[in-house]
């Protein structure tokens, strides 16, 4: 009996969850970026908004909110901090006025190529080399799409 107690009560170690391992290493995650981004005037969330635009050249505030797996509650500020920075326009859609299309400008799209070594530089802090870091974020990808999908308890 005492055996299961120890094992169950191991189940509610901090050091043992799942969550807190992956909570902390993003905080790190994080901090690593965060002197590097601040050479480039943006926050981590600024820096994920700017790397969807760099990719696909502009998007909806739906489709960035989808991708970034944010709500609009949430993006709106961010978008209004990169517009006032001049990195990001926002218009209304001719075709739909409930659509907002936004885009980097020429200062966000000049701002890419001084980003490009970020990823590096990441990589080299974190000690991971380039197969590393796509096995750890295949899980990652792999995980988030199984708890996404899960029913809930």
């Amino acid at each position: 009996m005492a055996a299961k107690n120890t094992l169950a009560t191991d189940a509610l170690k901090l050091d043992n969850q799942l969550c807190f391992a992956l909570y902390a290493a993003s905080r790190a995650m994080t901090a690593a970026y965060r002197p590097l981004l601040e050479a480039l005037g943006l926050t981590y969330p600024q820096y994920l908004v700017m790397l969807v635009l760099w990719e696909t050249g502009g998007s909806t505030v739906k489709d960035l909110g989808t991708a970034l797996r944010l709500d609009s509650g949430t993006l709106s500020p961010l978008l209004k901090r990169l517009e006032a920075a001049g990195l990001i326009m926002r218009r209304r859609s001719a075709d739909d006025e409930r659509v907002v299309d936004v885009a980097p400008t020429e200062a966000g799209k000049a701002l890419k190529q001084r980003a490009l070594s970020i990823p590096q530089a990441l990589a080299c802090r974190a000690g991971l080399s380039e197969r590393d870091i796509a096995a750890l974020r295949t899980e990652l990808h792999r995980l988030e799409s199984r708890l996404s999908t899960a029913d809930a308890p």
